[in-house]
């Protein structure tokens, strides 16, 4: 019996090619991004072979852009932003000032209006928070003061295009030429309906959604249903989103994003982060692939000159600019091309504008296809800017960290641990927090690896030495000294990631003792045969505590038969 699968069809070939153009890749040392995007280029109806249905991947592509941005809402942080306010505001709103001039003389050339030209510079001027975020873990600049300062400055990019979103529309009609009365007066009147709608949802949202999204999670939380947990975070994210375009006529996106603020002040935020991610990370690899049914290849046969006008103002217009910036305010050169090079690329906000403006009729398709190979382009080569950027400063490193062997100028070595006999945990969960509370009472030194932050500083806020980032990293573990370790305990419950960590700190210290914590046999199996000396299966410890318990206990003993009859007397 033949069924009409479409749906199914496009989600199953659209991962299956993004995985395996992903790996790929990943195995050139090239973002996984260029492979979701390449695999959309093969499903879109510009290739031959196989097309996918674009009204479902459209669709699909949706939800991937509420999932996005719920999590950097999730992700936004306040406090980090006002650290570097001085610079990171000002020099944001400069750089996509200069991007978005760059851009609108580029379309201008091109033949086309104000309105598409102001779209296209718009699209060039903001960089993408998953390949700017990644670069920056990769080495270790997160907590750096240029790592702060690139990540403030995305957060600014960031709200910046929020705004963008809301106000285009409501100005689309003036700027194509479709409006009734092309006067000043109209444009205010829109922009005025525009900012209150928005003025009304945040209001809603700081005075209701503030008090109903935390009792709602910490509600879910508190029924110890992991499964009701997890999908009060997905209607939190596409409730809210879905109610304010509804309500007030915003954007999901918006939506989305204020839900992703109002739910990171709860003390859940990061568990609701972690609860998502898998899904979340789905959508976002089926809204690249969405973003790739929609280039058409021949462009660089046929319009190569705009390419590279294009990739230019990304790579370079764009990227002067921040240097320029970035050193006026008195940083010096390490810290300015850093900056530069982790802004030369652009991502997801730049084919959310590009669909937008193609929609409200704004920006012609060449344009939208210009801004995607724009996006492949700057992708693939921001890894080599970098490298490049590395061999200018080489003999040049700002002294922000101790050099070390394996630090670059764009790259910061891990300062060493200075412990001996020490405990090296990696894992900082429900279960990991009652290892290191066993391990402190016998006075043993540890040292935590965990890639949740907040745990993070509040482990060295009580005294302990611990490491942001992920244990199978080289230079991460090598910081941890496990040379010098007492014991490696691995206490991830994910066999694939706890395995890759077991089998990095074996390749580095043949005679270390390695203990692992596993939930299935066959992930103890794997654990053992990547070098973990031993294996503990949480099914069978459990089981044996609770028999010990168990076995220990007795009924009181039972009144004897006189007291019983005397008691009824």
């Amino acid at each position: 019996m033949q069924h009409a699968t479409p749906l199914i069809t496009t989600i199953a070939i659209g991962l299956t090619l993004a995985l395996a153009f992903g790996v790929v890749a990943h195995r050139i040392k090239l973002s996984p991004l260029v492979g979701y995007l390449l695999a959309g280029i093969i499903i879109g109806p510009f290739t031959p072979g196989y097309v996918a249905d674009q009204d479902l991947a459209a669709q699909l592509a949706e939800i991937g852009v509420v999932l996005l941005m719920f999590g950097v809402g999730l992700h936004f942080s306040l406090q980090d932003l006002l650290s570097v306010r001085k610079i990171a505001i000002p020099g944001a709103i400069v750089q996509i000032l200069c991007a978005t001039l760059l851009g609108m003389a580029l379309a201008h050339w091109l033949g086309w209006s104000a309105g598409a030209g102001l779209v296209f510079g718009l699209a060039l001027s903001v960089a993408s928070t998953v390949v700017l975020l990644r670069a920056m873990q990769e080495r270790h600049l997160i907590e750096t003061e240029r790592g702060r300062i690139a990540v403030g400055w995305l957060i600014v990019e960031d709200i910046a295009m929020v705004l963008a979103l809301v106000l285009l529309p409501a100005t689309a009609g003036l700027m194509n030429g479709s409006g009734s009365d092309p006067y000043w007066g109209i444009l205010a009147e829109n922009l005025l309906l525009a900012l209150g709608k928005i003025v009304a949802f945040i209001v809603t949202m700081l005075v209701v959604g503030r008090r109903v999204i935390p009792w709602m999670l910490h509600y879910m939380a508190h029924t110890g249903s992991r499964e009701l947990f997890r999908l009060a975070v997905l209607v939190i994210a596409l409730g809210t989103a879905f109610g304010a375009a509804e309500l007030f006529d915003v954007s999901l996106a918006l939506g989305a994003f204020f839900a992703g603020v109002i739910l990171s002040e709860s003390t859940l935020s990061q568990h609701a982060a972690k609860e998502t991610l898998p899904l979340r990370d789905a959508f976002a690899v089926l809204f690249f692939v969405s973003a790739g049914m929609l280039f058409d290849p021949s462009i660089v046969m046929r319009d190569p000159i705009p390419i590279l006008g294009t990739l230019f103002i990304i790579l370079f217009g764009k990227s002067i600019a921040a240097f320029l910036i970035v050193r006026i305010f008195g940083y010096g050169n390490a810290t300015a091309l850093t900056v530069a090079a982790s802004l030369a690329q652009i991502g997801e906000f730049s084919f959310i504008l590009a669909a937008l403006g193609t929609d409200l009729e704004l920006l012609p398709v060449e344009g939208r296809d210009l801004i995607i190979a724009g996006a492949i382009l700057s992708i693939l080569f921001n890894p080599l800017l970098f490298a490049v950027v590395d061999r200018m400063l080489r003999s040049d490193i700002e002294p922000e960290a101790p050099a070390e062997p394996a630090e670059t100028p764009t790259r910061r070595a891990l300062p060493p641990t200075d412990l001996e006999d020490h405990i090296v945990l990696v894992g900082h969960g429900d279960f990991g927090l009652v290892l290191r509370n066993l391990f402190r009472e016998e006075n043993v030194p540890i040292l935590v690896i965990d890639s949740d932050e907040d745990a993070i500083e509040a482990l060295r806020a009580e005294g302990i030495e611990a490491i942001p980032g992920n244990a199978a990293d080289p230079d991460l573990v090598a910081a941890a000294g496990l040379e010098r370790a007492r014991c490696l305990v691995v206490a991830i419950p994910d066999g694939f990631e706890a395995g890759q960590v077991v089998e990095q700190g074996r390749a580095m210290d043949a005679e270390l003792p390695i203990v692992a914590r596993a939930r299935s046999e066959e992930a103890a199996e794997h654990l053992a045969a990547l070098g973990a000396d031993t294996v503990v299966l949480d099914r069978d410890e459990v089981a044996s505590a609770i028999v010990s318990h168990a076995l220990k206990k007795t009924r009181p003993a039972a009144p004897s038969a006189k007291t019983t009859k005397s008691s009824y007397a």
